[in-house]
């Protein structure tokens, strides 16, 4: 017979169940609080036990000493969660900061993020071990428990403040952060914050929910509005400041109704801080900024330049026309020869054109006078000059006379926008062309002195 032919079938290997990944739900984490409370609980009932047990405790003293045994207990732990723990953690914190080459880390730890979030250790600690271990005296542990809450509600606070001032402060050493002001909203968001921890500790002290809280506000709101009125105005003023760009810290502010002139050290909630010039500091409320005007020098700063606009008053009795001898002498003037010789050229082809018995009188015609070659003199001193400007505006120009003398206004930019630097260069210039201007046969008016009333009176 044929030999039947049998199939082996394959093993089976068993596969191993993979165990579910510990996630952290609510559900565990009520779990985890009950298994705390029940180990807290059977910790005191085995302390009373234990006490009860011992001959020479008096058996109206065992649950007063096992409650003080106890707290002694839970407190010498906090103590060494928070003097002893806490600095181990923090310092193994700083070593991780300090060999990472990012830089926000830096900030989080400059600071003191970190340095709250460990606050939360001893305060989360009573507050989980407080319902197991005095169970039995509903009124401790009801003091207990709120006071770690309240303790833990104020370290989140200060945990929020510190992140934001950090990421406030990771913010401005960006290019857009030292463009646009944040100060204000990070103030808002800190108030904030702290009107919820408000709103929760009283939720907590009371044992009422915070929603109960909060419907109770509704009745207060006209004088909530009245009490944080500038906070608002200065919280539309700052949403206005930043996102139009009209005010940033360094800008130089002027704004004479407040009597500030200087940098902008701080742009607050409700108040912008001036540091004058004269080492002054100026307070101005943020909604002020909106109301009244101001002035901005950032676009002075930002450009290539400062700007020169000052005039002087020429004597109009100087003012006469040019004769062969006054021009000889200007020819040996730097700058100008060549504007005497194009204006030469210029004058003696408009003067042919008129008869030569009419040019004997030098009125008609036309001539060169001493200021307005002084005009084009200074057009070319500051022309040449290494400090000025070139590549921006720059005139000379006559201004309107009032009665005391005819006013030449220089406007022209100065390359150094530095301070001193601008100022030592305005005076040169304006020094330089003070004296020079009895070359051109030109006097600079002022109003009389004491010494010239003398001189009228008992000439030398």
């Amino acid at each position: 017979m044929p030999e039947e032919s049998t199939t082996v079938e394959p093993e089976l290997i068993p596969v191993p169940e993979l165990e579910p990944e510990l996630e952290l739900s609510p559900q565990i984490i009520i779990e985890q609080t009950e298994a705390i409370d029940s180990s807290m609980s059977d910790l005191a009932q085995n302390l009373s036990g234990w006490i009860g047990n011992q001959h020479w405790v008096p058996d109206s003293l065992n649950h007063s000493l096992a409650v003080l045994t106890l707290f002694l207990g839970m407190l010498a732990v906090s103590a060494a969660i928070y003097l002893v723990f806490r600095p181990l953690v923090l310092r193994w914190v700083k070593r991780l900061v300090g060999q990472s080459n990012a830089t926000w880390d830096n900030e989080l730890m400059g600071h003191g993020v970190f340095r709250w979030l460990t606050h939360l250790l001893p305060g989360v600690f009573i507050f989980l071990v407080t319902p197991g271990l005095f169970e039995s005296t509903p009124t401790l542990e009801k003091v207990l428990r709120t006071s770690s809450a309240l303790y833990i509600l104020i370290s989140l606070y200060f945990i929020f403040d510190s992140v934001v001032n950090a990421l406030q402060a990771i913010y401005s050493a960006t290019p857009s952060g030292r463009k646009i002001n944040i100060t204000t909203f990070a103030q808002v968001a800190k108030l904030l914050a702290a009107l919820v921890v408000i709103v929760l500790s009283l939720a907590v002290i009371l044992g009422k929910s915070p929603l109960v809280l909060l419907g109770g506000f509704g009745v207060f709101a006209s004088v909530l509005m009245l009490v944080f009125k500038d906070v608002i105005l200065g919280f539309i003023a700052g949403i206005q400041l930043a996102t139009n760009r009209m005010l940033a810290l360094g800008d130089w502010l002027e704004m004479p109704s407040y009597q500030a002139d200087g940098n902008v050290e701080l742009i607050g909630l409700t108040t912008v801080k001036v540091r004058n010039w004269d080492k002054t500091v100026t307070t101005i409320p943020t909604y002020a900024l909106i109301s009244d005007s101001f002035k901005n020098w950032r676009g002075m700063s930002e450009s290539s330049g400062r700007r020169i606009k000052r005039n002087f008053q020429i004597d109009t009795n100087s003012i006469r026309l040019c004769d062969e001898q006054m021009l000889e002498g200007f020819r040996e003037i730097e700058h100008i020869s060549a504007y005497l010789d194009a204006k030469e050229k210029e004058v003696e082809q408009a003067n042919s054109k008129i008869d030569n018995s009419r040019l004997s009188n030098r009125v008609n015609g036309r001539r060169l006078t001493n200021l307005g070659t002084f005009r084009a003199y200074i057009e070319a001193y500051l022309k040449a000059h290494p400090d000025i400007n070139q590549k921006m505006t720059l005139l000379v120009r006559q201004l309107a006379t009032e009665g005391r003398g005819l006013p030449i206004e220089i406007y022209c930019f100065s390359a150094n926008k530095e301070w001193n630097a601008y100022e030592s260069i305005q005076a040169d210039i304006f020094d330089h062309l003070y004296a020079v201007a009895s070359e051109f046969g030109l006097r600079i008016f002022q109003e009389p002195t004491g010494y010239d009333c003398r001189e009228v009176v008992s000439p030398k």
